[in-house]
């Protein structure tokens, strides 16, 4: 029987922001077992990704840093976020702020690349460099000189803006629209499932930056699905973790969920380190976790686009930040538990595992950049997902839902497999 799709194979160009939703919508109506890709242009139009900016992003939290990267009063770090030039930093009381860099006085930016500031570091101040205006770590006005004849003037009146922030897990999110569902509430149900790693006390101990020819979602959607594990990772992640065995939570509302268990020659050296055989190569392990937690990693999509995996002794987290229709900028990041420094071969353990970390993304940079490049084509195709992409068909119905001002209803999708027998550490 031939299967009848809204979309033609060969689909007529979308020319308007409409048709493109219109066909986002009516692909991510589509069940999981007829899913087909969506239109190009929704990767390659910038109309359509500043339309994605003002119904997606911008509307719900996004991810900016962890706790572990502004540690003491003074610590930030610096970006630039759709247009907005924003600092996050820790104030002299401890809490984290996300303040605008853009001085309310000639609208300069306080630290601006131009004149070599820092991405991350620590301040004891927050200086304009143009007409020396300071601010404290609240963004109040500190001094602003010569202003003594300007009529009807309050420092006060002058603060740089703040912006909604909120942290989950030790990681630091901003909500550009101010009205986003709280985070406790949108990750109830993925904080459940990794409250066990204690992200919170964790710190980055490797971070790469990268930046990436590509829209957001290709890089987004490569990292949700482990169907490609049996093509750019099969000498890499495949002979440890192979495709046709992970598999995909039901669909949630704020999150996806993928399950990637250890081939059976991963797991048996797990029975004997925990028998008191031979130690894991790796980091120590984590605290409580039970066998099927020792014996896979966990692939998580926080949407609209927070990226975590977490392994029986780490955490590796993604930030992704959107730039254009066709690229985006990434920070590649490693979390690990403080007792790994007082490890002899820590250093040693540091240089090995971001070699490891940058082999692996290398590839899905790769393959990342080549589907843009493909994406380019007048001869693109509506193709079919696999059972294996799920998490990407998840993600469809995401966009879909925002695009609509909603959210996916969950529990669609395929069946949940039985957890293997839990033993705690």
């Amino acid at each position: 029987m031939t299967l009848r799709f809204d979309m033609p194979p060969y689909a007529p160009p979308r020319h308007t922001v409409d048709e493109i939703v219109r066909d986002i919508i009516s692909a991510a109506s589509l069940p999981l077992e007829k899913a087909a890709t969506l239109p190009r242009e929704a990767y390659i139009n910038e109309a359509y990704f500043q339309h994605e900016v003002a119904t997606i992003l911008e509307p719900d939290w996004l991810c900016l840093g962890h706790v572990s990267q502004v540690s003491a009063t003074g610590h930030y770090i610096a970006l630039e976020l759709f247009g907005e030039p924003l600092v996050v930093l820790r104030d002299k009381d401890g809490a984290i702020r996300i303040l605008s860099r853009v001085c309310p006085h000639r609208a300069m930016d306080i630290m601006p690349p131009e004149l070599d500031f820092a991405e991350m570091g620590q301040i004891k101040s927050l200086v304009c460099p143009y007409h020396r205006w300071s601010f404290d770590f609240t963004g109040a006005v500190k001094g602003c000189p010569e202003m003594h004849l300007a009529e009807d003037f309050n420092k006060a009146d002058w603060k740089l803006a703040e912006f909604r922030s909120d942290i989950w897990e030790g990681f630091i999110f901003v909500n550009f629209s101010g009205d986003a569902p709280p985070l406790r509430q949108q990750y109830a149900g993925l904080s459940e499932i990794v409250r066990k790693w204690r992200i919170a006390e964790m710190d980055v101990v490797i971070a790469m930056e990268w930046e990436c020819d590509f829209n957001w979602k290709v890089m987004l959607e490569n990292w949700n699905e482990c169907y490609h594990h049996l093509g750019i990772h099969h000498t890499t992640l495949n002979p440890m973790m192979p495709a046709h065995m992970t598999w995909a939570e039901r669909s949630k509302s704020h999150f996806t969920f993928c399950h990637l268990p250890y081939k059976e020659d991963y797991v048996e050296p797990v029975r004997q380190a925990l028998a008191g055989g031979p130690p894991l190569p790796g980091f120590n392990l984590i605290e409580g976790l039970n066998f099927q937690e020792l014996t896979e990693w966990g692939l998580y999509v926080g949407f609209p686009c927070f990226m975590m995996l977490t392994f029986p002794d780490r955490v590796v987290w993604y930030r992704l930040i959107p730039i254009s229709a066709t690229k985006c900028k990434l920070l590649t990041t490693t979390l690990v538990h403080p007792n790994n420094k007082a490890r002899p071969d820590y250093q040693a353990l540091i240089e090995a595992e971001t070699k490891l970390l940058r082999d692996f993304h290398l590839e899905d940079m790769q393959i990342c950049a080549s589907v843009q490049r493909g994406l380019g084509s007048r001869t693109v195709v509506s193709g079919r997902l696999s059972h294996l992409e799920e998490t990407v068909w998840q993600m469809y119905r995401y966009y879909a839902a925002r695009l609509q001002g909603t959210y996916p209803a969950p529990d669609a999708g395929g069946k949940n497999r039985s957890a293997k027998e839990a033993v705690t550490v």
